[in-house]
């Protein structure tokens, strides 16, 4: 009987590996970072044959650690950095072009030619944006020599990480398999919200030949079985990081919501076997597919500065020294001091999408000092989750009761006793924390009937920490109504 299950979580920065019980305890793990890559303003890149060999050496190096080899493992999945946009030759093994980053914003112009906003919204529940993968496989099929000679050969495959990851792990040029999931589908604008599959009308629009696609699959099944260093073991779970967030925190049910504290933050939450469309900008993605399931459908709203900004307190003011001082600088004070930071460095996204905001402190007096800024600062998080789950709320019609939170800000006990009060809903963090991972883990270990399903994930997840709300209402009200005029007076800065 085998007793774990592995999971690749291939990320904007670094590729880890981490080996599972039957718990959903962590039981080794490997990590190594990679180049980012800027050839120009606004242009990022990652080398595809870089990350693949650094996945190659964590999943040694994680097994390793865990004491285990390949033969203990009953399953592997994988979780990645979303949107990001790899095309290459399957005769070679060969990137035609390094991988464009999700951040990448070269196709800027190219975005704004397209008038069929409303119609690729309501086939995809997104925007135009460069975010998203498609106008980067038309940038690469358009700058590349050669490429569309080899797509009439037959020749070229795209990907975005998963795909890639997958097809080197199942033999690569020796009859690697090319697919993806429904969550990392749904984050390309080529895939129908719909019927879950590719939908001419949009590979016309973005001009994209369909031979060049993986096939779509559940986030849940087994795609085939691994070569070289995990020579047959089932590879079974495929989702994006959010949605592996998402089903790692177990939001199986209708109205279940996360929140991933990071650089930035990213809400998930679970609106049911029908996808929502929104009028207040956030996004309609592909939750999770479990084998032959209906897939369950999410809305999902982003924040651009969130621990960026704490980032910018330590290397811009030099105010803190590390990350973790934040704390306790806003700890010696008992509130903001009146002021309110709105930290729209590079415009605000959900709910507003706003391009001419700008950063902006506002209510300062002379009795201000560097401790409110901090706390300001940490305040300012939770006021934007708040912003986005306001927005959820309406558009789903769903009442939110609990927010399950993880990421590298949640071990920020202020911000989290903020988060639940202004909110007023308890806030609660998973004993583990690493939950992307653990989708995926999951998601694999579902599949090959490792775990007998749901309900028993469900006794594996523990909670850490609760807070609970302990704010008066007419506080949480005034504080609220403050931080929209601040809100305010950051917009329209840029003509």
């Amino acid at each position: 009987m085998k007793e774990y299950v592995g999971a690749i979580d291939q990320g904007t920065t670094s590729t880890r590996f981490i080996v599972f019980n039957k718990m959903g305890e962590i039981v080794g793990v490997d990590q190594l970072e990679h180049e980012q890559i800027y050839p120009e303003s606004g242009w990022v890149e990652h080398n595809p044959l870089e990350i693949w060999e650094k996945t190659q050496k964590v999943i040694v190096g994680g097994l390793s650690n865990a004491g285990i080899t390949m033969h203990d493992l009953a399953a592997v999945g994988i979780t990645n950095q979303r949107e990001t946009t790899i095309l290459w030759n399957k005769k070679t093994g060969k990137p035609y072009y390094n991988a464009i980053v999700w951040q990448d914003v070269r196709t800027r112009e190219f975005c704004k030619t397209l008038n069929s906003v409303e119609k690729i919204k309501k086939l995809t529940g997104l925007p135009i944006n460069t975010y998203f993968s498609a106008s980067k496989i038309n940038w690469i099929l358009n700058n590349v020599k050669g490429i569309k000679e080899d797509i009439k050969k037959g020749e070229v495959l795209f990907g975005n990480i998963d795909t890639w990851i997958i097809w080197n792990l199942t033999g690569g040029v020796d009859g690697g398999i090319h697919v993806t999931d429904v969550t990392n589908a749904s984050r390309t604008l080529l895939m129908n919200i719909n019927t879950l599959k590719w939908d001419e009308e949009l590979l016309k629009i973005f001009d994209i030949p369909k031979n060049i696609l993986p096939e779509i699959k559940a986030s849940s099944e087994i795609y085939g079985t691994s070569s070289g260093l995990l020579e047959g073991v089932p590879v079974s779970g495929d989702l994006g990081d959010q949605q592996a967030a998402l089903f790692g925190q177990l939001c199986f049910e209708k109205g279940d919501v996360k929140n991933t504290y990071g650089t930035g933050c990213f809400m998930l939450l679970n609106t049911g076997e029908k996808p929502v469309f929104s009028n207040n900008g956030l996004l309609t993605t592909v939750g999770y597919k479990l084998k032959n399931e209906k897939a369950v459908y999410c809305l999902e709203g982003s924040v651009a500065i969130a621990g960026a900004l704490v980032q910018w307190l330590r290397d811009n003011l030099g105010i803190i020294k590390k990350s973790s001082d934040i704390e306790k600088l806003a700890n010696k004070v008992e509130n903001n001091g009146g002021i309110y930071f709105v930290p729209a460095f590079s415009g605000l996204f959900a709910p507003y999408w706003r391009d001419d905001a700008r950063g902006t402190i506002v209510g300062m007096t002379r009795y201000v000092n560097k401790n409110h800024i901090a706390r300001a600062s940490l305040e300012a998080t939770a006021y934007q989750t708040k912003d986005v789950l306001n927005a959820m709320e309406n558009e789903s019609k769903i009442k939110i009761k609990t927010l399950k939170v993880d990421g590298g800000m949640v071990v920020n006990d202020l911000l989290m006793q903020f988060q639940s009060d202004i909110l007023n809903v308890p806030v609660i963090k998973p004993k583990v924390s690493e939950t992307t991972a653990l989708g995926a883990a999951y998601a694999a270990g579902l599949a090959v009937n490792f775990w007998n399903g749901k309900e028993e994930l469900k006794k594996n997840w523990n909670k850490d920490k609760e807070w609970n709300p302990n704010m008066i209402d007419e506080d949480r009200k005034n504080f609220y109504l403050n931080w929209k005029k601040a809100v305010d007076k950051s917009m329209n800065w840029i003509d």
